[in-house]
C-alpha cells in the first residue's frame, strides 16, 4: 500500500455508511467471514446463536432495532475471534397477530364471521399477510448493518417446521406430560379463545379499568339457630357471574359476626375485620349479637342469588377455602365455578359439577332467560338492575351496596378486550410435573444482568402453572390428536410425523394446516360396527409453543441434522428484552427441560425497555420518539448503535430515546476516532509516509500509547467475553479521549515534524482499535480499517492477538494525566 487515501475532515457519515452497505453487498463480504472459519471437527468451532423470531405481519420498531444490534454485535466479535457463526433470520408466521392483521384487511369484526366465509379462504388471507413486510424488514436490518441470512430464512408455516413442532408434541404425549383437561383459564370471548399464564404477564396486558361492585346478602337456612334467615353478605367485582353461583366460601380461622344493624329487622353475617367498611349500610355501632368462627358456617345451605341453577346437586351451601381474606370485600367470597380458578378446585373437591351458561363468544346460553344473548360485560347493568328491584321471580339475592371499583384488569394482548375467566377444554402440558427441573437447570444458564437468574426468571420458573398449549382457533400448527366421533367407541391416535399420517390416512399431507388436516379421517378402528370416524380436534397450538419449538424445528430435527444439532444444543446465546422470560426464554426452557433434560441456551441477555423522550410507552399517537429512518439519514447506524449499546439498557434498565442522546454517540466515540484517523493520514501524507504495525519505538508517550492499547484488547476481550457490550463502549470511549486529548495533544510536534515513530504507532495504534471497536461501530470501522491498511474488510480480520504490556508506564501516566487535568 502506498499513501493513505484522502480522509474527509467533515465526512457525511450517513453517505459514508451507505457506500459501506454497497460495498458489502457487492463484495459479499458477510458470507465471506462465515466461510472464513472452518467449522471444525463435529462442528465445534460453530457458535450457535437462536435469533427470535419476529412476527413478520407489522413494520419493525425501537424494540427490534435495539435487539437486532446486540444479534449483531456478539455474532461479529465471536467471529472476530476465530467462531463460525451461522446467522439464519426466521419468521414467526402464525397465532393470534397473523388472524388480527388478516382481519383487518378483511373487515371481520368476530370469529362468527371466519365460520361463514370458511377456513380455508381465511387462511389463505393469513398466510398472504404474515409475509407482507418481509421487504420492509431486510431493507431495515441491512441498513442497520446488521448481518443475517435472509437466503435461507425459516418460517414457522414451513412444512418441516411443523413436522418438528408435531414430533414435540406427540413426544410429550408419549412422556405423560400433555393432557386434555376441564379448567378454568383466562378467556378472549373476542377471539373466542383462552390464553395461557404467560399471555396474560405480557407488558401492558393489565390495564385499569372501572367496575361496578356489588354486595349482595344471601339467606341463609340454619334450622333452629341463629344464623337462621339471616343474610350472608357477599361482593363481587364480576355482577355477571352471580347468576352462576354454585356456593359460597369462607375462611374456617377468621372471626366472623352477626349484625344487626338499628331498627332494620335484618341480620347480616361477613367477617368481623370487614363491619367497619359497611357502616354505611349497617349502621357506625350495628349490634354484633355474636362472634364466631368461620369453620361454623361451613356446611350451612343458603338461598342463592338466582334462582336458575336451584336444587343444582351439592351445590349452593359454604365451603371452607384458605384463600379467603379479609383484605377487602365482606370476608364471605362468591364462587361460581365455572369462571374463576380457585373456586373451581373448591367446588371440584366438594363434587359440585361446574355449570356454564356463557357461550364460546362471552354471550349468555338460554339457560339464563333473561339475560339470553348479552354480552357478559353488557348484561352487568341488567343483573344489578335486577338484584336492587328485586320484583322479577328470578331473583332471591338482596343488593346492599353498589359501587365502582377502579383496579387493573387483563385485556387480551392481541385484540385489547377484557378477558373473562371461563371453564374450558385445553390440553396442557403438564409443567407442574417438571417444574423443580427447570429450576435447577436454570442454574446452568448465564443470565445478563445476572439477577434475572433467581429473580424474574427464577421466581417465574418456580410458579409456572400447567401451560395451556391449544387456541380455539384457525391459522397455527395443528394439535396432531385424532378422536373417535362416537363416545360409545372411543379411541385417541397422537401423531409425529408425516409418515404416521401417510401410515394411517393412506395420502402424505403437503400442507398441514387447516383444513386440509381436518380432512385428514378414517374409520375407527375399534369400533366393530364400522360407523364411527376419527376426525382430528379442532385446535392449533399456542404460537408461543412454536416459537419455543425453534431450535430444534428451524433444522427439521429428529428427520434432518440430527447429528448436528445434537452437537449442538444447547445453544450459546440469545438475547430479548426482559418481558420474554415470561415469554420466549420461558417456553424455550420448558421444552429444553421436557424434551431433552437440558437448557435450551448457555447465555442470555435480557434487556431492559426502550422508552419515548417523555419517559412514556413509545407511542404513535404521541410521537415522543424520533423516527428510525430519519436518524439513519440524519446522523447514521453507527451513532444509534452506539448509543443503544452503550446504555444501561443492555445492563437491565430502562432508555429514554432522545434525538440529542443519539447525537452524543457521534461525539464520543465516532468523531474522536475518526478526527485521529483524519490527523494521521494528513501528516503522514505530508510527510510522505504510510504508517505500519510495530511496537518497537522507545518514546514514552508511544509506548504509553502502545501499552494503553494492549489494555484496551483485554479489557475490553474480558467485557465482550461476559456480553457487557455497555462496559466494552466505555473503555471504547475513554480509550478515544486519552488516543486525541492526551497522546495525539501531547506527540503533535513529532506529528508535525513527521517522525516515523510517532505515525507508526498512532497507525498501529488505530489499527488495533479499528478492530476491536468493529462489532461496535461496524460501518466507520470498516471505511477506517480499510483506509488505513489497503485491505478487504475489517470484519474478515481476527481479533488482536495480545500486544506488549506496559502496566507501571500505564499507571504511572494516567497519575499524571489526572494530575494535569485536576489542574486545568
Amino acid at each position: 500500500m502506498t499513501g493513505y487515501p484522502t480522509v474527509p475532515a467533515h465526512p457525511s457519515f450517513p453517505e459514508m455508511e451507505r457506500e459501506v452497505l454497497d460495498f458489502w453487498a457487492t463484495d459479499d463480504t458477510f458470507v465471506a467471514s462465515v466461510q472464513a472459519r472452518d467449522a471444525g471437527p463435529k462442528g465445534g468451532n460453530e457458535y450457535v446463536f437462536y435469533d427470535g423470531p419476529p412476527f413478520a405481519n407489522g413494520l419493525p420498531h425501537y424494540g427490534h432495532l435495539l435487539t437486532g444490534y446486540v444479534k449483531d454485535v456478539v455474532p461479529r466479535y465471536q467471529t472476530m475471534r476465530g467462531r463460525r457463526v451461522e446467522r439464519r433470520f426466521g419468521w414467526d408466521t402464525h397465532g393470534m397477530p397473523a388472524e388480527t392483521e388478516a382481519e383487518k384487511q378483511l373487515g371481520i369484526k368476530d370469529k362468527s364471521e371466519i365460520d361463514e366465509m370458511g377456513v380455508a379462504a381465511f387462511n389463505a388471507a393469513c398466510r398472504e399477510s404474515v409475509l407482507r413486510y418481509t421487504d420492509e424488514w431486510q431493507a431495515y436490518v441491512t441498513r442497520q448493518a446488521r448481518w443475517v441470512d435472509f437466503e435461507h430464512d425459516y418460517k414457522t408455516l414451513d412444512i418441516d417446521y411443523m413436522e418438528s413442532v408435531m414430533w414435540a408434541f406427540k413426544t410429550l404425549w408419549d412422556k405423560g406430560l400433555v393432557y386434555q383437561g376441564f379448567r378454568v383459564l383466562w378467556y378472549c370471548w373476542h377471539d373466542g379463545t383462552p390464553l395461557s399464564a404467560t399471555e396474560t404477564k405480557m407488558d401492558d396486558v393489565y390495564q385499569n379499568r372501572q367496575d361496578p361492585a356489588v354486595t349482595v346478602g344471601l339467606r341463609l337456612a340454619a334450622p333452629g339457630g341463629d344464623l337462621d334467615g339471616a343474610q350472608a353478605l357477599i361482593w363481587t367485582t364480576t355482577p355477571w357471574t352471580l347468576p352462576s353461583n354454585l356456593a359460597m366460601a369462607v375462611n374456617s380461622d377468621v372471626d366472623y359476626v352477626l349484625v344487626e344493624p338499628t331498627a332494620s329487622g335484618e341480620r347480616y353475617v361477613l367477617a368481623a375485620a370487614r363491619v367497619a367498611h359497611y357502616a354505611r349500610e349497617l349502621g357506625e355501632e350495628p349490634t354484633v349479637l355474636r362472634t364466631f368462627r368461620g369453620s361454623e358456617l361451613v356446611g350451612l345451605s343458603y338461598t342463592p342469588p338466582f334462582s336458575f341453577f336451584a336444587g343444582w346437586p351439592n351445590a349452593h351451601r359454604i365451603l371452607a377455602a384458605d384463600y379467603v381474606t379479609t383484605d377487602d370485600g365482606t370476608g364471605i367470597v362468591h364462587i361460581a365455578p365455572a369462571f374463576g380458578e380457585e373456586d373451581k378446585v373448591v367446588t371440584d373437591a366438594a363434587g359440585i359439577e361446574t355449570v356454564v351458561p356463557v357461550d364460546g363468544v362471552g354471550e349468555f346460553d338460554a339457560r339464563v332467560p333473561p339475560y339470553a344473548g348479552m354480552q357478559v360485560f353488557d348484561a352487568n347493568h341488567q343483573i344489578i338492575r335486577d338484584l336492587r328491584d328485586g320484583t322479577a321471580a328470578y331473583v332471591q339475592g338482596t343488593l346492599l351496596r353498589h359501587e365502582t371499583y377502579d383496579h387493573p384488569y387483563p385485556h387480551c394482548w392481541r385484540c385489547g378486550n377484557p378477558l373473562i375467566q371461563r371453564a374450558v377444554d385445553s390440553w396442557f402440558v403438564q409443567v407442574t410435573a417438571f417444574r423443580d427441573r427447570m429450576v435447577e437447570l436454570n442454574q446452568e444458564i448465564t443470565w445478563v444482568p445476572e439477577h434475572v437468574k433467581d429473580g424474574q426468571f427464577g421466581k417465574w420458573l418456580e410458579g409456572a402453572h400447567d401451560w395451556s398449549i391449544s387456541r380455539n382457533r384457525y391459522w397455527g400448527s395443528p394439535i396432531p390428536v385424532w378422536m373417535s366421533d362416537d363416545p360409545a367407541y372411543p379411541r385417541t391416535d397422537v401423531y409425529g410425523s408425516l409418515d404416521e399420517l401417510e401410515r394411517d390416512f393412506g395420502v402424505r399431507p403437503i400442507d398441514l394446516h387447516r383444513p386440509q388436516i381436518d380432512e385428514l379421517t378414517r374409520p375407527n378402528p375399534d369400533d366393530p360396527t364400522g360407523a364411527s370416524t376419527m376426525r382430528r380436534v379442532p385446535e392449533v397450538l399456542d404460537c408461543w409453543f412454536e416459537s419455543g419449538s425453534m431450535p430444534f424445528a428451524q433444522v427439521h430435527y429428529p428427520f434432518e441434522n440430527t447429528d448436528w444439532f445434537e452437537n449442538h444444543y444447547p445453544g450459546d446465546f440469545i438475547v430479548e428484552y426482559n418481558g420474554q422470560t415470561r415469554g420466549w426464554f420461558y417456553t424455550l426452557h420448558v421444552l429444553a427441560t421436557a424434551l431433552f433434560d437440558r437448557p435450551a441456551f448457555r447465555d442470555c441477555v435480557a434487556h431492559g425497555i426502550v422508552l419515548g423522550d417523555d419517559g412514556l410507552k413509545m407511542s404513535k399517537s404521541r410521537r415522543n420518539y424520533p423516527d428510525v429512518t430519519e436518524v439513519f439519514d440524519r446522523d447514521g447506524s453507527d451513532a444509534m448503535r452506539w448509543f443503544l449499546m452503550a446504555s444501561p439498557i443492555l445492563r437491565g434498565g430502562n432508555l429514554v430515546v432522545t434525538e440529542q442522546g443519539i447525537r452524543e454517540g457521534v461525539r464520543q466515540a465516532i468523531l474522536p476516532l475518526w478526527n485521529t484517523w483524519y490527523f494521521l493520514s494528513l501528516y503522514a501524507g505530508a510527510a510522505g509516509h504510510t504508517g505500519i504495525s510495530r511496537t518497537d519505538s522507545t518514546n514514552v508517550l508511544d509506548r504509553y500509547a502502545l501499552a494503553r492499547t494492549a489494555s484496551l484488547r483485554d479489557e475490553m476481550t474480558a467485557a465482550m467475553d461476559v456480553h457487557d457490550i455497555a462496559g466494552a463502549c466505555a473503555l471504547l470511549r475513554d480509550h478515544a479521549e486519552v488516543l486525541t486529548n492526551w497522546y495525539v495533544r501531547r506527540s503533535r510536534e513529532r506529528f508535525w515534524a513527521g517522525e516515523h515513530d510517532a505515525l507508526d504507532t498512532l497507525h498501529t495504534v488505530l489499527e488495533v482499535t479499528a478492530r476491536v471497536a468493529a462489532p461496535l461501530l461496524p460501518l466507520t470501522m470498516e471505511r477506517m480499517w480499510q483506509g488505513l491498511t489497503g485491505g478487504r474488510s475489517v470484519h474478515l480480520t481476527d481479533w488482536p492477538e495480545q500486544l506488549p504490556h506496559d502496566d507501571g508506564l500505564v499507571t504511572a501516566m494516567d497519575r499524571v494525566r489526572q494530575v494535569a487535568s485536576s489542574a486545568l
